[in-house]
């Protein structure tokens, strides 16, 4: 399906491009879970199996909150003194390890 790769690359297109005048819009759109509705679409004309669709809709729900802490060093790199590369790099790294923590300790996944 080549229309999801389409769609990802004009949200990251534009909201770089949004970004660049306006940052809180470029936001905005980062906040809309576009890529995760296309997803759910795609599942469900894939498989038409809710219980499919309902088990990713849990998971996601429980990673996206595990997953802010990659933001937390970009939004206070002016403060802490780090560049662009060390607080991505360390957003990477916090978001890694929450993820990964949950992973290894939550619930394991039922098929």
């Amino acid at each position: 399906m080549w229309w999801r790769a389409v769609i990802a690359g004009l949200v990251v297109a534009g909201v770089s491009q949004l970004a660049d005048r306006y940052p809180r819009l470029g936001a905005l759109l980062l906040t809309l879970p576009i890529v995760s509705i296309v997803a759910f679409v795609a599942v469900w004309n894939k498989e038409q199996d809710l219980p499919t669709v309902s088990r990713l809709a849990r998971e996601t729900l429980v990673l996206v909150p595990l997953g802010l802490p990659f933001f937390v060093p970009l939004a206070f790199s002016q403060r802490l003194g780090i560049g662009f590369w060390g607080s991505f790099a360390l957003g990477v790294f916090l978001a890694s390890i929450t993820i990964g923590l949950w992973f290894w300790l939550g619930p394991q996944a039922t098929e």
